[in-house]
């Protein structure tokens, strides 16, 4: 039997999917981090050995795919989808490593939400009976994403304190049938929500209302509460949007205090000069794939909610006056 709804925006899987491998690829300064013994491989500069950056993310990309692969047993020939995204303008990292990998291809953008919203949909598919193995990745990278989004890194522009800093990393996961922990147990989709910020250098405070969207959804659909998991931990609202979040939960009814973290803080350590925190697709994918995956294998956590946001922005949408509409997609894990 597959998944069933639980409420209006959360699924239940009936035969839950399992992580059987996940794999990180961070750069230089993550791998300066205090989570640094937890990925498998950090690069010793942000080029990778390419002639831009948008080459090196897109190879971080695909050589961690092959990584999770390699680490699942699986065979490669067995690997039946490859969903994907990234934040540069028509997801050309997951594009152009997918003509790499060769596998059937879906493309998706959640902008810094991308992993938890792969994590999801590949369950459904995998819950539904339509695939036996698949692998969910995602990438960024500080170089790319400056450039895309805000200034030349040569310019050296100020960034203000509630600014973020994009992880350079990519993260994978084989999601299996094989009945094997840690398990995805329940996706809860996330909804647009859109309070009217608009500075595209504060995402905390525009992606916080997201996040408690749907976490409070998440705990009314399952009749779960915060003492239900060990630990709730939100893609990249860094200082400024934890805080925020924090309160409108607990305005909600729900008391995290004590079980709340984020990819975004964890990532970095404060004397980095990381301003708010971390960001980026690759900040949930790589705490995620390395740290969280790593320690539920060893049993620290057996009961998580990952909670990846993600700022719907563009630089046409800025440019034109656009307030930022922000999204935020749950994946309870678990060991049965």
């Amino acid at each position: 039997m597959a998944g069933k709804k639980m409420g209006f925006q959360t699924i239940k899987f009936q035969n839950p999917p399992s992580i059987i491998a996940a794999s990180s690829i961070v750069g230089p300064k993550e791998g300066q981090g205090p989570l640094k013994d937890y990925f498998d491989l950090i690069l010793n500069d942000n080029i990778y050995k390419e002639k831009s950056w948008e080459k090196a993310e897109r190879k971080m990309l695909k050589e961690v795919v092959e990584m999770a692969i390699k680490n699942s047993n699986v065979p490669y020939s067995s690997i039946e989808y490859f969903i994907a995204g990234d934040l540069l303008n028509q997801i050309i990292s997951a594009g152009f490593a997918a003509r790499e990998l060769g596998l059937p291809f879906f493309g998706i953008y959640g902008a810094c939400s991308t992993m938890a919203e792969g994590l999801g949909l590949g369950s459904i598919i995998v819950d539904g009976g339509f695939a036996d193995n698949l692998v969910v990745a995602s990438s960024s990278h500080y170089c790319t994403s400056e450039r895309q989004y805000r200034f030349p890194l040569e310019l050296g522009n100020q960034r203000p304190p509630t600014a973020q800093w994009t992880v350079t990393g990519a993260g994978a996961a084989v999601i299996s049938s094989r009945p094997q922990n840690p398990r995805i147990t329940y996706v809860t989709t996330g909804k647009v929500i859109d309070m009217g910020e608009a500075n595209p250098n504060d995402m905390g405070t525009a992606m916080a209302p997201a996040a408690v969207d749907t976490i409070v959804r998440h705990f009314n659909d399952t009749n779960r509460t915060p003492d239900d998991y060990d630990l709730i931990i939100t893609g990249d609202l860094a200082s400024v949007g934890k805080d925020i979040a924090e309160e409108l939960i607990k305005q909600k009814g729900f008391d995290v205090s004590n079980k709340f973290s984020d990819c975004g803080l964890m990532i970095f350590r404060p004397e980095q000069d990381v301003h708010a925190g971390g960001s980026g697709c690759a900040c949930a994918a790589v705490v995620t794939c390395g740290y969280l995956y790593k320690e539920m294998i060893k049993g620290k956590y057996n009961r998580i909610l990952l909670v990846a946001t993600g700022a719907l922005l563009s630089t046409t949408s800025t440019q034109q006056g656009e307030t930022i509409p922000c999204i935020a997609h749950a994946v309870a894990i678990e060991n049965l």
